[in-house]
């Protein structure tokens, strides 16, 4: 496709970009396919105390949109005959004496009722805290290694949220969950079927699975997280993290180009039959969340359907993953927190709403 110049023939989109940086985000790089071409920009800076804006290749946390990745290999897992995606999850991982109604199906979409280890809400609303994701703990122990096992054994220890299949509440626990599954039918590494099935084919050489391993390989922007101690507001550069805290369910990194080449294969039936397809973008209860995408309808006024996973990393990054449901038309971008005092989950909203707008109505 033909690229735009970034700014000029897109100033809409270079619009929208920097709102999300007049908004507090410290920087974005963000990518758009669409009839019109390619567009691709960045706004904001590398660094904070530089003047050097994000590399639009540059490589970044992709937090939640990992699961989407996940979701596609046990589909594939699905479409091949090794599991049974209304199969009990037990009947493959006997060892954590789950619930046998819990099928991969639920895992997939979020109604196992399982606890989300990095904390959920009980039956009355009440948070019930979970493994240390947020403030100075998380600061402190960012560079700790967990093991899947000790994370799903951790979320086992706690209540379910509700009986399975019975309801749907959003858990890093279940996409854990899906990656042991994975191990546990292919006799591979998570890492290893990752690279054997999606990255190595779509020839994705900016993800990375990247196990404990807290560096970003290539080049990166800078992510900041902002946290209270004592009384006392502290800025610290969380670029380097380990993410075995979020394994299968928050812990990829990527590029947007390859963000959109996995979008555009998967939306464009080349990664999965097209049974599996049509499941994978069935929104299914209150979240409208299907397996491993949320799909959201925009409204006869601005064009209808989208899909999408977007994903935060604890601290300092953002990613958007978000298409039409064939993969005509996607939008991937990378975000960066800065020192700026202000609350991601209320600004954050209000600047995609925009964004999306500008790109799918």
């Amino acid at each position: 496709m033909p690229q735009a110049a970034a700014g000029q023939e897109r100033p809409e989109l270079q619009k929208a970009l920097q709102a999300f940086v007049d908004s507090g985000f410290a920087g974005m790089q963000m990518r758009v396919h669409d009839e019109r071409g390619e567009w691709v920009g960045s706004a904001g800076v590398r660094k904070l105390g530089e003047t050097a804006k994000p590399p639009t290749d540059g490589r970044f946390w992709v937090g939640s949109t990992t699961k989407t990745f996940v979701a596609t290999l046990v589909l594939q897992l699905v479409a091949d005959g090794s599991i049974g995606l209304d199969t009990p999850v037990a009947d493959h991982l006997p060892e954590f004496r789950l619930d046998r109604r819990i099928t991969v199906r639920m895992l997939l979409q979020h109604s196992s009722g399982l606890y989300n280890y990095t904390g959920d809400l009980d039956a009355e609303g009440t948070l019930v805290p979970g493994i240390d994701a947020a403030g100075k703990k998380w600061v402190d122990n960012r560079f700790r290694t967990y093991q899947p096992e000790e994370l799903v054994r951790f979320s086992l220890s706690k209540p379910a949220r509700f009986e399975p299949g019975t309801d749907q509440s959003y858990s890093n626990t279940n996409y854990t969950l899906a990656v042991l599954l994975v191990e546990k039918v292919t006799g591979r590494s998570y890492a290893e079927e990752m690279e054997r099935r999606i990255l190595g084919p779509l020839g994705l050489r900016g993800t990375v699975v990247p196990g404990d391993s807290p560096e970003i390989p290539g080049p990166h922007a800078h992510g900041y997280y902002r946290y209270e101690d004592a009384g006392q507001w502290n800025v610290v550069d969380v670029s380097r993290q380990n993410l075995s805290l979020l394994v299968g369910a928050g812990d990829m990194i990527s590029t947007t180009r390859d963000l959109h080449t996995f979008f555009s294969a998967l939306l464009g039936g080349k990664l999965l039959p097209a049974p599996l397809l049509t499941e994978m973008r069935k929104p299914y209860g209150k979240l409208g969340y299907g397996l491993g995408l949320f799909v959201q309808d925009l409204g006869l006024d601005c064009g209808g359907t989208i899909v999408h996973h977007n994903g935060g990393a604890p601290g300092g990054y953002g990613a958007l993953m978000i298409g039409t449901p064939d993969g005509g038309r996607t939008l991937t971008a990378g975000l960066t927190t800065g020192d700026a005092a202000i609350d991601p989950a209320q600004e954050f909203p209000k600047a995609l709403d925009r964004l999306i707008k500008d790109v799918f109505r």
